[in-house]
């Protein structure tokens, strides 16, 4: 498509269009049908442009100019608790259902990694050595030792608080660096891992992995159910630069891109949760069966809801994506 002669065949239309929307309310019937033929052609302009000979100014202008339309063709809509509540029933969970194929991989693949370096740094003196000082790994690993007692080292609140804001922050850099082919997503995921490892290891290898179990699965269980969700979903939109699919690229990342965001602030909300736990249950004066109780019962209520409202929901169509309404305009791919 030659872009100059595309321009000047259109570039009344998009003028008028303009005009049209700088009346505001004051438009008579006939030209707002005008409006909403003009706003149409518009959105189908943008979309060939964005397909076959992107121009970034050209892009951005036709852009805003769609936007403006649409907010006054369909007039302006304000979320409301209607959108929060088919967020965390519909969309969140049906979003982490579909990308179960990714994420339970990741898990089983994971915990597999941190296990096999937990043994290694457990049976392994030279590595415990390399790690820190015999005094200092003493230090760490004996009863009310730097183990035990860093989940009671500050108040319960604001431990809480920053256990889930450098959670959250981990989960969002894995969703939305997840474009770049995954690989900032694998290393966040193997320096969780080598923590978690580390901590096997170290406390295996004093005769105190149970202590250690029963202090990292109360909270461990959700927590890193929800880096995993994460990091499959952020594998999941690296994967889809290297093959979109029957879409164009650009479609096929905005559609994942929109998902993973919405999944951010749904993560944010079980890290929050997960965090209560190892602010306010780990630490406590439980007996450890009762505090691995909670864990389990509070990973068994999140793994519930996504297979059933999630499922339920995403069999009915559900993608975890912005309404129609709110989307970029497009057009389908030519088979």
């Amino acid at each position: 498509m030659d872009l100059d002669v595309f321009v000047t065949a259109h570039r009344a239309e998009w003028d008028r269009l303009e005009q049209l929307l700088g009346r505001g309310r004051r438009l008579t019937g006939a030209e707002a049908d005008e409006l909403v033929a003009l706003y149409q052609r518009a959105s189908t302009h943008l979309s060939l442009i964005q397909s076959s000979t992107p121009d970034p100014m050209l892009t951005g202008r036709l852009t805003q100019l769609v936007a403006r339309a649409r907010a006054t063709v369909t007039g302006a809509r304000k979320a409301g608790w209607r959108d929060a509540a088919r967020f965390f029933t519909e969309g969140f969970p049906a979003a982490v259902y579909r990308s179960r194929r990714w994420w339970i991989p990741t898990a089983l693949i994971s915990t597999a990694v941190g296990v096999l370096l937990g043994w290694w740094i457990a049976t392994h003196p030279e590595v415990q050595g390399a790690i820190a000082a015999p005094e200092d790994l003493k230090a760490l690993t004996k009863p009310g030792g730097g183990y035990e007692t860093y989940y009671s080292s500050n108040p319960a609140g604001s431990f809480a608080a920053q256990v889930w804001t450098n959670n959250a922050q981990a989960a969002a850099v894995c969703l939305v660096l997840g474009a770049f082919l995954g690989i900032p997503v694998l290393w966040i995921l193997f320096v969780n891992m080598l923590n978690l490892g580390t901590g096997i290891g170290l406390m295996a290898s004093a005769g105190r992995l149970d202590v250690f179990l029963g202090l990292i699965l109360p909270h461990g269980l959700l927590e890193l159910t929800a880096v995993f969700v994460a990091a499959g979903t952020g594998l999941r939109l690296g994967w889809t630069v290297v093959d979109p699919g029957p879409r164009t690229r650009r479609a096929a990342l905005a559609e994942q891109g929109r998902a993973a965001l919405g999944m951010a602030i749904g993560l944010a909300v079980v890290l929050f949760v997960s965090g209560l736990i190892e602010g306010f249950v780990t630490p406590s004066g439980l007996p450890t069966w009762a505090r691995v109780t909670i864990g389990v019962a509070a990973e068994v209520l999140f793994l519930t809801y996504v297979y059933v409202l999630g499922g339920r929901a995403a069999r009915a169509g559900e993608a975890g994506d912005v309404e129609a309404a709110d989307q970029t305009a497009s057009l389908p791919t030519a088979a």
